[in-house]
């Protein structure tokens, strides 16, 4: 800490340097996360129905998801090519550099490497940095960085697969309220418990309202965990500011797609990258857009 205080820019640096190797693991987590959720729904099926494990007695194939499958986790297998199953090795595999020499391209076959890796490693590195810039070293300040990498993953895979994983959200939520027991969080206990509760009840209350009145879902409850969580790091005074502000978000960048996609309006779309968009934004600029309007225009 003290050799912070004396090269104050040491700690923002760290922080981009951080930011990208992370981001770097973040697109592991956002490819295999589901993948490792769907396999482990498909074992659990099969452990409650055990007959799709066993032949008919004609002689059959048994189901292929009864097979096992090799291991697959965040580690292992290691990152090959889906093109030609080449492993991709370290030299290859660093942030951002690596699709930049290999101008997005494979070593091996040149099949194009999406753009989104790097850029998923620039986004982190940038916002990292910010919360450093804005924060000063502190527990509270580094929490607030892994804050904001799990919201990253979050928001990816939602835009993927319209899932926000409890393997994310929950831990979320438990750690805002573990950081207020220990007084690491500026929101006391009492807040944090307030608003994890009325953060989930506030969204399951409007998806059961959405659903008796129209009989249709409007969202899912990976929404209502991630609220929850928001609510335990930001405290309940902040939601309000929350909804309101992932609203207007979502209601822009939804007519900004349906005119680019020209889809029907009543294709299902992601209401988590928004939410985690306003809370990351509350958590570093809430207090002073609040304070902003109601001097501006309530003139309090």
């Amino acid at each position: 800490m003290e050799l912070l205080t004396y090269y104050p820019w040491l700690y923002p640096a760290f922080a981009a340097l951080f930011g990208l190797l992370i981001g770097s693991f973040l697109n592991v987590v956002i490819y295999r996360l589901p993948i490792m959720m769907e396999r482990e729904w498909k074992r659990d099926c099969i452990d409650c129905f055990p007959e799709f494990q066993q032949g008919d007695g004609t002689g059959e194939e048994k189901d292929k998801t009864a097979e096992k499958q090799p291991t697959f986790n965040l580690s292992v297998p290691r990152s090959r090519c889906p093109n030609c199953s080449e492993l991709i090795t370290a030299k290859d595999n660093i942030p951002v550099f690596s699709w930049l020499w290999l101008k997005g391209r494979c070593r091996h076959c040149q099949h194009p490497i999406s753009a989104r890796y790097p850029l998923v490693e620039l986004l982190t590195a940038a916002l990292t940095t910010t919360v450093a810039l804005l924060l000063p070293p502190s527990e509270w300040s580094i929490a607030v960085i892994f804050f904001t990498f799990t919201l990253i993953a979050l928001t990816f895979i939602d835009i993927d697969k319209m899932l926000l994983p409890d393997q994310l959200t929950l831990p979320l939520m438990w750690a805002g309220l573990m950081l207020a027991v220990l007084g690491i969080s500026p929101v006391s206990i009492e807040d944090a418990l307030i608003g994890a509760m009325f953060g989930y009840l506030s969204l399951w209350s409007l998806y059961w309202c959405f659903k008796l009145l129209t009989g249709k879902e409007g969202m899912g409850y990976g929404d209502f965990k991630l609220l929850a969580a928001l609510g335990a790091w930001l405290g309940w005074q902040s939601l309000p500011f929350v909804i309101l502000l992932s609203s207007l978000i979502g209601a822009i960048c939804g007519i900004i797609l349906m005119k680019i996609q020209k889809s029907d309006t009543q294709a299902p779309f992601s209401f988590g990258p928004y939410l985690a968009m306003a809370g990351w934004v509350s958590m570093l600029w809430g207090t002073q857009i609040i304070d902003w309007y109601l001097t501006s225009y309530l003139g309090l």
